[in-house]
């Protein structure tokens, strides 16, 4: 009768075959038991001490694999942008003291078009993205030689300036003192289209040669008591190029969170490096109108 207990009508009781109840069996040894928890014991102990799994076993997007990506992408980018250097100082002779355009232009132009194509492609492509880097060195090499050739010294201080801006800005970042929010980058948007018209017409005034483009920076030579218009405009691109750094950081954590597939992360270094440029060359020029008004 005391097998009619409901407690028994569990399936973990019941009989797999359908039929009579199975029959009791003795429980194991004691020495049974006790290596069966020793055995268990060791494998929780081994599943704790081993090492967790990475971007590669989970193909999953993480932040170190994306700070790995990041760092190939510049290792590319500083190749080229010596190619770049040579280049652009290599017809500069007594006779002919002036350094050729055709690496800023050609990096320039087909960083361009590859950061357009990485932008509207459907699915991340890691060629594009190598691929960019290295058009972007021979720009950045490009520019830096032209800048150093007129004055020299402005490339140690725009890369040191430019480190500067991303430590800090990572820094507070990690810290949690700035984050992104929609209204901030509703604003951010807003002023990154007045500023690209703004761009877009002061090259189109050089191109040109308006009279009304101040100097050899076009508008940006323009002085409003006293400061020269490129520089106070260059102050707040500096500002955008941070917050960008902020959006870039907020969406590769946000991808890592998401368990976003482990090719995201190349999306995530193609974004810092495009950021980084941007600002690095931006304080360049900020630099080149300090230097040019002295």
């Amino acid at each position: 009768m005391a097998l009619n207990n409901p407690a028994f009508n569990t399936p973990a009781f019941q009989d797999p075959r359908g039929g009579a109840q199975t029959r009791y069996s003795p429980p194991p040894a004691a020495s049974t038991t006790a290596a069966a928890a020793a055995a268990e014991t060791a494998n929780i102990e081994g599943m704790y001490s081993a090492p967790s799994a990475g971007a590669v076993q989970t193909d999953r997007m993480t932040v170190e694999d994306t700070v790995f990506k990041t760092l190939g992408l510049f290792a590319v980018l500083i190749v080229t942008a010596v190619v770049g250097w040579i280049w652009t100082m290599s017809t500069v002779t007594v006779a002919n003291p002036s350094p050729n355009v055709l690496p800023m232009v050609i990096g320039g132009l087909g960083g361009f078009v590859l950061a357009m194509v990485a932008i509207f492609k459907k699915k991340p492509s890691v060629p594009v993205f190598i691929a960019y880097a290295a058009f972007e060195g021979l720009f950045v090499g490009g520019i830096s030689a032209f800048f150093e050739f007129l004055y020299p010294g402005i490339v140690v201080q725009a890369t040191l300036a430019t480190l500067s801006v991303v430590g800090v800005t990572l820094a507070l970042f990690a810290s949690g003192k700035i984050r992104a929010s929609a209204r901030a980058t509703k604003i951010f948007l807003i002023a990154m289209v007045g500023y690209l018209v703004f761009s877009l017409v002061n090259l189109g005034l050089m191109l040109f040669n308006v009279p009304l483009a101040g100097g050899a920076f076009g508008l940006r030579s323009i002085e409003i008591f006293g400061i020269p218009l490129g520089l106070i405009i260059g102050v707040f691109v500096v500002i955008m190029a941070a917050y960008s750094l902020v959006l870039d950081f907020d969406q590769i954590q946000r991808g890592v969170r998401n368990g976003a597939p482990r090719v995201y992360g190349w999306v995530g270094a193609f974004g810092i490096m495009v950021t980084v440029v941007w600002l690095y060359v931006e304080i360049l020029r900020i630099l080149a109108i300090l230097r040019g008004n002295n």
